[in-house]
């Protein structure tokens, strides 16, 4: 009940996007609430950004180029639901919409791009690696279920580690036997997962009013959801968010001069890994002097300021989305822009996705290739 006052408040303060708890002085215009512009910035880039990659698709048919466009898309619609019910009252199916689309699919999809954009290397490995991670991640979901007195059956738990056990198993199989396939095989088993995580989402019961938000900012929060389903998040969420990532480092990693404080062992493939994430991250940092001079000399492949943007970008939101679920939610539609700003902005400087022109109608984004006779 004091939850449900507590709601009522709130709404009057953010509905229409007008703040009303500033004092009434005489000359004042109505502000802009912040829950209302954030993610309607966030709506318009991503949809912005998902246009150009699909028209991109069209003329270059790369499975990666589709998939983040589809995760895009998932990105502004999230967005969108945060928008509307921040302007105009939030619903029932508008929660639905937010939590399965926002909680569940948006880094599922963008690190799944990223898988098929670096199929052709041992990148599966890793991404295994975090799928069975994910999977483990279950366990801490539910011990903070049970804290919060609404713990998952314990049956739910098991099917989530069994699920993405044998997903990552099969990609880590795949990847050592069969590796072109690693895109398409990882795909499935998301497809799957998502057709069974709208089921139960959409069929869920949720108590009255049929959302939650934080009472203090107003930002929705995932605690109407049921038990069974919130457990479901990690092999989506964790995955999604470490491949895109770490895709993105090990892509700037590649194209930058490098100093390797760390070098490569003959290690079982799940620690190998891990040391390898490791790796990459140690002589990444050890290697931005180098590429900060490369870059005061004009010689820096522009990939790598490029992947390293999409990485921080992938990065923020990745956090804010986390603080969000232990509470701390005032960040939560500000990393969302940030994340997807960055992923954009190197997105244009990146060659590799540049190397045709993008048209949308009037509009023509690209650089010209220069070749020399």
């Amino acid at each position: 009940m004091l939850r449900h006052i507590l709601r009522k408040d709130t709404t009057n303060s953010v509905n229409l996007g007008i703040r009303l708890d500033a004092p009434a002085i005489s000359g004042d215009r109505p502000r802009v609430h912040p829950n209302v512009l954030l993610p309607l910035a966030s709506s318009a880039v991503s949809f912005i950004f998902a246009a150009l990659v699909l028209t991109q698709w069209t003329q270059r048919r790369r499975s990666f180029q589709l998939v983040w466009a589809v995760g895009l898309l998932w990105y502004g619609i999230s967005a969108g639901t945060e928008f509307w019910g921040s302007a105009f009252g939030w619903s029932e199916p508008l929660y639905r919409a937010w939590y399965l689309i926002g909680a569940l699919f948006v880094a599922a999809y963008l690190g799944m791009g990223t898988v098929y954009l670096l199929a052709r290397t041992r990148f599966g490995y890793f991404a295994a690696t975090t799928i069975f991670i994910g999977g483990l991640f279950a366990i801490l979901s539910q011990a903070r279920l049970i804290r919060e007195g609404h713990p998952a059956p314990e049956s739910a738990v098991a099917l989530v580690i069994a699920f993405a056990t044998i997903a990552a198993v099969v990609v880590a199989f795949v990847t050592w036997r069969r590796r072109e396939l690693v895109g398409h095989i990882t795909m499935a088993f998301l497809v799957v997962a998502s057709v069974v995580v709208t089921v139960l989402v959409l069929s869920a019961t949720i108590a009255e009013p049929g959302y939650a938000l934080d009472p203090e900012t107003g930002v929705p929060i995932g605690a109407a959801i049921p038990g069974h389903i919130r457990v479901l998040s990690g092999p989506f969420n964790i995955a999604g968010a470490f491949t895109l990532v770490f895709g993105a480092l090990f892509s700037a990693y590649v194209f930058m001069p490098k100093r390797k404080l760390l070098r490569g062992h003959r290690l079982p493939p799940i620690i190998a890994q891990v040391y390898g994430a490791i790796a990459i991250v140690i002589n990444l940092l050890a290697s931005l002097p180098l590429a900060a001079a490369a870059l005061a000399r004009g010689q820096l492949h522009s990939r790598v300021p490029a992947t390293l943007l999409i990485a921080l970008g992938g990065f923020i939101p990745g956090i804010t989305s986390g603080l969000n679920r232990f509470g701390i939610t005032w960040s939560f539609f500000l990393g969302e822009l940030l994340g997807v700003l960055l992923i954009f902005i190197g997105f244009i400087v990146s060659t590799e996705v540049f190397s045709a022109r993008v048209r949308i109608g009037p509009v023509s984004i690209g650089r010209r290739e220069v070749t020399s006779n």
